[in-house]
């Protein structure tokens, strides 16, 4: 197989993420803006890579100074009625995720799926969803699109978009943080005298 570059891979995936930018849903995100800031509490959760940009999400929250916690660490409170739960989820089905977030809903939390598949389990409950989808071009030749996919980390055993949903979802959680600062008037000041100082 064709050997690529690292930097031509990532301008691959940087046009691909600025076309999944393209086709969010400016009222979606305000939707979730609003839900983000409305909330008593908000718990984050996400399962494997999709856990992982959770908890980046959880804690630049948590710098804003929102009351932010990571689903299933050691010192989150019990939910109750009135906070938001945001999950991260490709595929919006995965079961333990889905199964928290429906124990959530039933609690009286409101939930908000950030998702490339809007008919799925958790989308079915959420009051809110981000669809991070991605259009690739139509490409006729066979071994191009492998190469492609291979580039993109698109496997068809895997979840649906693989690495780019993932990706795309740190850059759009750190773009909504930014969106955030601005709404409240916060600086990055405020960030770093949050910012843990025992490291």
């Amino acid at each position: 197989m064709e050997s690529h570059r690292v930097q031509d891979m990532m301008r691959l995936m940087a046009s691909k993420i600025q076309s999944i930018a393209n086709s969010i849903s400016d009222d979606n995100i305000q939707k979730f803006i609003r839900e983000l800031l409305g909330a008593k509490r908000i718990y984050v959760i996400g399962a494997g890579r999709s856990g992982l940009v959770a908890k980046a999400f959880a804690m630049r929250l948590m710098h804003l100074g929102l009351h932010a916690y990571v689903v299933g660490e050691t010192i989150t409170p019990a939910l109750t009625k009135g906070d938001l739960m945001v999950a991260f989820s490709g595929s919006g089905n995965t079961k333990t995720i889905a199964d928290i977030a429906g124990t959530a809903h039933e609690i009286g939390a409101h939930i908000c799926l950030i998702t490339s598949k809007a008919d799925s389990r958790i989308g079915r409950i959420a009051e809110c969803i981000v669809i991070i989808e991605h259009h690739r071009d139509a490409v006729k030749d066979d071994a191009v699109e492998f190469e492609i996919r291979q580039m993109l980390g698109e496997h068809k055993s895997f979840a649906p978009l693989g690495t780019l949903f993932e990706t795309a979802s740190m850059i759009f959680a750190d773009a909504v943080i930014s969106r955030l600062m601005e709404i409240t008037r916060t600086d990055e000041s405020a960030l770093k005298d949050r910012h843990t100082n025992i490291e």
